[in-house]
């Protein structure tokens, strides 16, 4: 069943592909090498993704309903020719890595209250009966730092995700499994079956601020219905960009240092980030 549209007029869909076209045909010819990305224009920016999913806006929509997590608002989202196309608005801020080690640590410390807050909010939701590992809207969740197909799903159970994650390999019986590979399948088999409501890759680079406000958080096309432990091994696997970050996640988030050795374990054997 395809995702549905958010305020789809024929007029709004007709000016997006426009603004896309123009915009794509003069100054952005070499970004659109790519499949998808993002578009500026004025107070607005437009979100093209290669594959019909429109999850990223519903989940954003939701939040602005459900809680005061600073969001994007949307004005509107539609799948066309097998893009998703999603036109919200431009928050203006500054991603909270810049400037970071320059920042006091009073500063740092209104920061990161604020995204324990939106953590707490995020874990006040409660999910749909039977939710499984999900999207927003009970479809595929999307990660493309996953090795393999970056739309899986959507899981009946926490523990057909982890069978996922490990390629459907079950491990109980086989003699000579590594150690460590037996420890993840032990793990896997006993961590909670509770899914809790996920960004999935709060990086600094996610994060906007002005000054000690944190004013948006962006990007959850990785958002869904997840285990509980994935916000923190998400943060904490960082990209080499963004590894000072690494020292602040433990400041807004559960650590949990035990999966995300476990985590540790299925890179090793299933694929990295």
């Amino acid at each position: 069943m395809a995702d549905p549209p958010i305020d789809d007029s024929l007029w709004i869909r007709f000016l997006t592909l426009i603004a896309v076209r123009v915009l794509t045909q003069t100054y952005l010819q070499r970004f659109w090498k790519h499949p998808g990305g993002v578009l500026f224009v004025s107070k607005f920016c437009i979100k093209i993704r290669p594959f019909a999913n429109l999850a990223e806006a519903h989940t954003m929509r939701f939040l602005s309903h459900h809680t005061s997590i600073p969001v994007p608002k949307i004005h509107c989202a539609f799948i066309y020719r097998g893009r998703s196309y999603t036109v919200m608005e431009k928050i203006a801020g500054e991603r909270a890595g810049q400037a970071w080690a320059q920042r006091s640590e009073e500063s740092r410390e209104k920061i990161v209250g604020q995204l324990r807050s939106i953590i707490r909010q995020l874990r006040a939701v409660s999910p749909p009966a039977g939710a499984g590992v999900a999207n927003i809207l009970g479809g595929p969740i999307y990660d493309a730092r996953l090795p393999g197909e970056s739309l899986r799903g959507p899981f009946s159970t926490v523990d057909n995700f982890h069978k996922s994650l490990r390629n459907g390999i079950t491990l109980e019986g086989h003699h000579g499994v590594p150690g460590d590979l037996q420890e993840l399948a032990t793990f896997h088999k006993q961590a909670s079956s509770r899914s809790v409501l996920t960004h999935g890759d709060l990086s600094s680079l996610n994060i906007l601020v002005r000054g000690d406000e944190v004013v948006g958080i962006i990007d959850w096309e990785t958002a869904g219905w997840l285990p509980l432990y994935w916000e923190y091994t998400c943060a904490w696997n960082v990209n080499p960009q963004n590894e000072f970050w690494r020292h602040e996640v433990d400041k807004f988030l559960t650590p949990m240092q035990h999966e995300l050795r476990m985590e540790g374990i299925r890179r090793k054997y299933f694929g990295d980030f």
